[in-house]
């Protein structure tokens, strides 16, 4: 290989170059020299006048350092070659160290530095997305349909007894609840295998960051994290599916805005009495709820009617809370959940699946591919640092010949 210029006194020599016309000018030649740098230097020839040059030569040697300044920092970035157990163990705490830090910062903190332009893992954002998401399709079950309290006039049918009249049984509202809870107890499980697949996608991310200099140890630690996070998974839809039991057989609330959000329709009451009774008009207007239609509901007994609409007010005001305390109790249940695996559990697991399948042996040996870019820049570097020497000893008015 000749290193070729077209100033005055340099050497060219068109055929070893590869071809490189004397049109294409000192910058240009210059390029193809350090796209050649991989290669073996077999021969070069540098002359120069140092008179008429030094400005170009300046030139030359700027672009040198900086191409060596780039190498150097390639070379950094490797990882350090590993010796002896002593440095495995070292670099792999730092390593497990590192991912929980990431973890922390993105998933339990809310901090996004790390990743400021990859939306996708600002984690606190998104998981106020679903929970967002989920509330309003909850929010979407409390509605009066077309058939305004047919659904709990069929109730009241079905639990005729002999009995006082006038009474509501407890265990009609219980049944009516349970019939309410089913309807919509496929959202939290969908809105955890959501979460749980988002969680999986962040921490697949992190793991490859954090390990990407180390490919013969990213197995055995994503093995570890998907166990973490599949069986913390599965806790955590055992935890929902409880959740979902206890509002089916128990109808409590302390919030005092339970009273409140039952009062409010019941003074409609008397206005639906009346309307029913004097055929005044099919409709009513509840506030919150809008035009509600009652003609066909004149030809049911006052009682039974009566009965039909205090369960449904007092149903609906109670179906508030309920979802309300859902989506309250899955915030807190993922928020356990997250610190539970990042904090503990993911540690434990990784340091367990490492140490035992043999993963700490492997990080003795580099990877061939690792190997082959440390001896790249190694050469690129070295030869780098020959020709800045050689251009400075030209442009001190030296000339070089060298085979």
């Amino acid at each position: 290989m000749v290193f070729v210029g077209v100033l005055p006194g340099v050497e060219y020599d068109v055929e070893r170059a590869g071809g490189v016309s004397p049109e294409l000018g000192v910058e240009a030649t210059l390029l193809v020299f350090y796209d050649k740098l991989s290669g073996v230097a077999t021969r070069w020839v540098l002359t120069c006048c140092y008179n008429k040059c030094k400005t170009k030569d300046s030139e030359i040697v700027k672009k040198i350092d900086e191409r060596l300044k780039v190498s150097v920092f390639d070379l950094n970035k490797l990882p350090r070659i590993l010796t002896s157990e002593t440095d495995v163990m070292a670099t792999f705490i730092k390593i497990v160290g590192s991912l929980k830090e990431t973890l922390q910062k993105i998933l339990i903190q809310g901090e996004i530095d790390e990743y400021e332009n990859d939306k996708q893992m600002h984690c606190d954002t998104r998981l106020v997305e679903m929970l967002d998401k989920l509330s309003k399709d909850l929010q979407a079950s409390v509605k009066f349909s077309e058939s305004y309290l047919i659904e709990e006039l069929q109730f009241l049918e079905e639990v005729k007894g002999i009995r006082l009249p006038h009474f509501i049984p407890h265990s009609l509202f219980l049944r009516l609840l349970k019939k309410k809870v089913n309807s919509v107890s496929e959202l939290p499980i969908n809105f955890v295998n959501d979460v749980w697949g988002y969680l999986e996608t962040v921490c697949a991310k992190v793991l490859i960051d954090q390990c990407g200099n180390y490919p013969k140890l990213l197995p055995s630690i994503k093995k570890a994290t998907e166990h973490v996070v599949s069986k913390m998974k599965a806790k955590f839809v055992e935890r929902v599916v409880e959740m979902i039991e206890m509002e089916k057989i128990t109808d409590y609330t302390c919030d005092p805005g339970f009273i409140i959000s039952y009062n409010k329709p019941m003074n409609y009451h008397a206005q639906f009495s009346n309307l029913l009774t004097s055929y005044m008009s099919n409709s009513i207007n509840v506030e919150g709820y809008g035009s509600i239609n009652i003609g066909h509901l004149r030809e049911v007994p006052e009682n039974t009617r009566n009965q039909a609409f205090d369960l449904k007010i007092m149903m609906t005001s109670y179906w508030k809370i309920v979802l309300k305390r859902m989506v309250d109790c899955l915030a807190l249940q993922l928020r356990f959940f997250i610190q539970k695996v990042v904090n503990k559990e993911m540690e434990i697991q990784i340091v367990s699946e490492v140490m035992g399948g043999g993963g700490i042996e492997k990080m003795l040996n580099e990877p061939p591919s690792t190997s082959k870019k440390r001896e790249r820049l190694h050469n690129n570097i070295a030869l780098l640092q020959e020709s800045k020497e050689t251009m400075e000893q030209v442009m001190d008015g030296v000339v070089v010949s060298s085979d």
